[in-house]
């Protein structure tokens, strides 16, 4: 009985809470004569600030038209734009920058959710060695990363070279599929020369005695040996997880200034190996038995980073820096 009770009170509470932000919400636009979706966009910045306000003010509208706003093709954003502008009875021609904001973070919404499933895509398509198009973009990393060695066989130990733990590559795949790959090759293309200096890094013991002066010394006297490509895949799965759950929003949103894209998510990836080798290094592991340990580490070093809204891990060009977007 008690426990009935008390959920009925917390039922009341919530309804009320409820009403009293209807309430304030039109007492507010009658003060202001502007609705939620326009003091939102004139109040805040472009990027993640704005647009996740916008997508939570969509999904929690009680109309239908505001709510499938967050789930339309790309094509119909600009009628869904002007519909929403009818339907909140905004005047375009006195307010000509509000719809091109709306239409921005609308973009950037639906480019997120399309974003999920495109990657969601890569990772539950398995590595298939019959498949032509697979071996070659597997052949093309070999390439990349030792360029001046020539590949013995499909079937090599040559393979732990640049990391991976078999003979046979496409064993370590399983989890992260045809992600995992692309993922390493766009690196090894875009950022050759870090990835190899990555890959060299990694080939190192713990301890470079007498080869460098003492100053320099300091940063290789850390365990720096790890698995390159077994990393990457690692890191795939993190990125993956960091989007999937919606963390990386905050990220995307201010670099995208209107659909992030594979090639965001790619270059996330990028950052995020780097930044972990970094942290690699700091956190000196005694051997590479601590890599879960220090991957969750570092896992939960990039989620708190990302509760900034103003976050962007690796600001190609932010959201922000678009002038016809300013209000």
């Amino acid at each position: 009985m008690k426990h009935f009770l008390r959920v009925l009170t917390q039922f009341f509470v919530f309804l009320y809470c409820k009403c009293l932000w209807r309430g304030l919400k039109f007492v507010v636009r009658k003060f202001t004569g502007r609705c939620e979706l326009q003091r939102i966009c004139y109040n805040n910045k472009p990027g993640a600030r704005r647009t996740q306000k916008i997508e939570s003010s969509l999904r929690y509208s009680k109309n239908e038209l505001m709510q499938s706003a967050l789930s339309i093709h790309p094509d119909k954003v600009e009628k869904t734009v002007d519909d929403i502008m009818a339907l909140k009875k905004i005047n375009p021609d006195t307010n000509p920058q509000l719809s091109i904001s709306l239409q921005a973070s609308l973009l950037q919404i639906v480019g997120y959710r399309n974003l999920v499933v495109e990657v969601e895509k890569l990772r539950r398509e398995p590595y298939d060695c019959e498949n032509a198009e697979h071996e070659e973009m597997l052949m093309k990393l070999w390439k990349e990363l030792r360029p001046d060695t020539p590949l013995t066989g499909r079937i090599s130990k040559q393979w732990c070279e640049i990391g991976f733990q078999g003979s046979d590559p496409k064993t370590d795949f399983r989890g992260m599929g045809l992600l995992g790959l692309h993922n390493l090759l766009y690196f090894a293309e875009h950022d050759k020369s870090t990835a190899l200096q990555m890959l060299q890094d990694s080939l190192q013991p713990k301890h470079n005695e007498g080869i460098k002066p003492e100053w320099e010394q300091k940063n290789f006297d850390k365990a720096i040996g790890y698995s390159f490509a077994i990393v990457g895949i690692n890191i795939t799965d993190l990125a993956y997880s960091l989007l999937v759950s919606g963390a990386l929003k905050t990220h995307l949103y201010n670099v995208a200034p209107e659909m992030p894209n594979l090639q965001h998510f790619q270059q996330t990836f990028c950052y995020l190996m780097q930044e972990f080798q970094r942290f690699w290094i700091e956190e000196d592991p005694s051997d590479i038995m601590e890599f879960n340990r220090v991957r969750s580490k570092f896992h939960r070093r990039i989620l708190r980073q990302l509760k900034n809204p103003d976050m962007a891990l690796c600001p190609h060009f932010a959201a922000s820096d678009l002038h016809l977007v300013n209000l």
